[in-house]
């Protein structure tokens, strides 16, 4: 909630700092580029992402410009969207206080693209409830989108159906499509593109995302089948739709046929080539086994990084990975520190290049990389030491994933559920079970909704304080896992281990309740872009 906070100050910053526009138009020159692209987005989107959450734009303006209340600022500090999301549009406008569509759409479209779908809906569909007659195309499209990201692609095809004319056109028809693509639905993305081409609706992007779909259920027979259609008729190619097909070639093995590719999209005269398109062809070298053709095109690659600006953080670290699988820590190191020269680092870049040394087996390195980290981060971020932690246990180094979380405590940052599940499993993999029982405790004691336990761990826990007749220790393992969110899933896992899988816990389990068999005992009471298309 604090790191929200923070980018919604840092925002309105930017809104309210001293220049000729005025704060809508920043507003929405700030959110001018939408992030919900299709499947293969990191390599084929040419576009300028919106900021990341440590990615904030900054602004010499103090904070008392900073609006102290406005729509957006009530939104961004719901917890529960579903209930209060509503509740708090309708007690703006029960204050008498406009509301300007332009505006809304612009707060869906940031809670978009911080893949906040569950806060996005609910204002969209409040925006349809009360403004229905002056909704546009697009408005219908991101409803749609959102409600087969929040509720599932039955939901958004009633939507669909529920449209009328004038709103069922390409842009609603391109978001099912899109819908379909999310949700591999092959038979019913090809009915729906059949129908788009009756429509007259032969735009590039519908083809762009029946290559995605095609590339990701492996039908590549059907994937050459459109390219040669798109040809016949004249649809031209941009860097989206080249890099699907390029990717296609990879994952085909066809090297040859990449290429040609390539060829064709250096020759082609409408075609700015960029970083992504050898990225892509680097790690079809690499699957093949051609480091050093690999190691070519990664360089064509880098002389175009600078040219992304606002995704060159993203080409930096795909690079990085690349390098690290080819195991050269050399150009590791060496992309790393031409990176980091001319602009501020943020957890994402630290966690990858953490990640590309540990692929490296340099734990000091890594581990030096953490020490880096800590003295320049601006928002702690525990999967980054948890990957040093994890990665020293797995090595039998325990005394050394100690000592990171020593240094965490001493820099005030508490570690979390996941931290200490990974520090009992290298104590239940060194055989210190006491250590093993302890840490099991404190994961589950700061377990949060989403996180589950190390099963077999806490099988492992759980036997060994019977064989130890430590009954009290159970019984209070148990009573933790009871005020746990667990997902329905592992709690009947969980409940099915505790009842069939092993008899330690299922005497413990009669030990803790004699009298009782539903499940629901062990747990509580269980209540199981086509948008802007024209």
């Amino acid at each position: 909630m604090q790191q929200n906070t923070m980018i919604a100050r840092n925002l309105f910053r930017s809104f309210t700092s001293s220049s000729s526009l005025n704060p809508v138009t920043k507003i929405k020159n700030y959110f001018s580029v939408d992030r919900n692209l299709g499947p293969f987005s990191f390599f084929c989107s040419s576009a300028t992402a919106v900021p990341s959450p440590t990615s904030t734009p900054s602004s010499s303006a103090s904070s008392d410009s900073v609006p102290k209340d406005s729509l957006f600022t009530r939104l961004v500090r719901v917890r529960k969207p579903k209930d209060s999301v509503p509740q708090v549009l309708q007690k703006w406008v029960d204050e008498g206080r406009e509301v300007d569509l332009d505006n809304v759409r612009i707060i869906i479209k940031y809670f978009r693209s911080y893949k906040r779908y569950s806060y996005a809906l609910p204002v969209s569909e409040w925006i349809n409830s009360i403004q229905h007659s002056k909704l546009k195309p697009a408005d219908a499209a991101v409803h749609l989108d959102l409600i087969a990201k929040v509720h599932g692609l039955e939901q958004a095809e009633k939507y669909f159906e529920s449209l009328p004319d004038n709103l069922r056109v390409i842009q609603t028809y391109g978001a099912l499509l899109n819908c379909y693509v999310k949700f591999k639905s092959l038979r019913k993305a090809e009915e729906i593109m059949q129908k788009m081409r009756q429509l007259g609706y032969n735009k590039m992007l519908s083809y762009s995302a029946m290559l995605t779909l095609y590339v990701q259920t492996r039908k590549l027979e059907k994937l050459d089948s459109l390219v040669q259609e798109m040809d016949g008729k004249g649809i031209p190619f941009d860097n989206f739709s080249y890099n699907i097909w390029l990717n296609a070639c990879v994952v085909g093995s066809d090297i040859v046929g990449m290429e040609k590719l390539l060829m064709r999209m250096e020759a082609d005269s409408v075609i700015v080539m960029q970083w992504n398109s050898y990225a892509i062809a680097a790690n079809g070298y690499l699957k093949a086994g051609d480091f050093k053709k690999a190691e070519v095109v990664l360089k064509k690659s880098e002389r175009l990084i600078e040219q992304a600006k606002a995704t060159a953080g993203q080409a930096y670290e795909f690079l990085l990975t690349l390098y690290a699988t080819m195991g050269r820590k050399d150009e590791v190191l060496r992309l790393w520190n031409l990176y980091k020269k001319p602009r501020k680092i943020y957890n994402r870049s630290y966690f990858c290049v953490i990640s590309c040394l540990l692929k490296l087996d340099d734990l000091d390195g890594a581990d030096k990389m953490l020490d880096e980290w800590l003295a320049n981060k601006e928002y702690f971020d525990i999967r980054i030491p948890d990957l040093l932690v994890t990665a020293f246990c797995k090595k039998g180094h325990i005394e050394r994933a100690e000592s990171i979380i020593s240094r965490l405590v001493d820099s005030g940052n508490e570690p979390t559920a996941s931290t200490w599940s990974r520090m009992a499993q290298g104590y239940y993999k060194t055989n210190q079970m006491e250590n093993t029982v302890e840490m099991t405790k404190k994961s589950i004691a700061a377990g949060v909704a989403g996180w589950e336990p190390d099963l077999p761990v806490l099988a492992s826990c759980l036997r060994y304080l019977k064989k130890k007749g430590d009954i009290d220790g159970a019984e209070e393992m148990l009573r933790l896992l009871k005020r746990c969110e667990f997902s329905a899933e592992f709690k009947d896992v969980i409940s099915r281990y505790i009842r069939k899988g092993d008899p330690a816990f299922q005497e413990l389990y009669q030990a803790e309740e004699e009298s009782e068999t539903s499940e629901q005992d062990i747990f509580g009471d269980t209540e199981l872009n086509f948008e802007h298309t024209s």
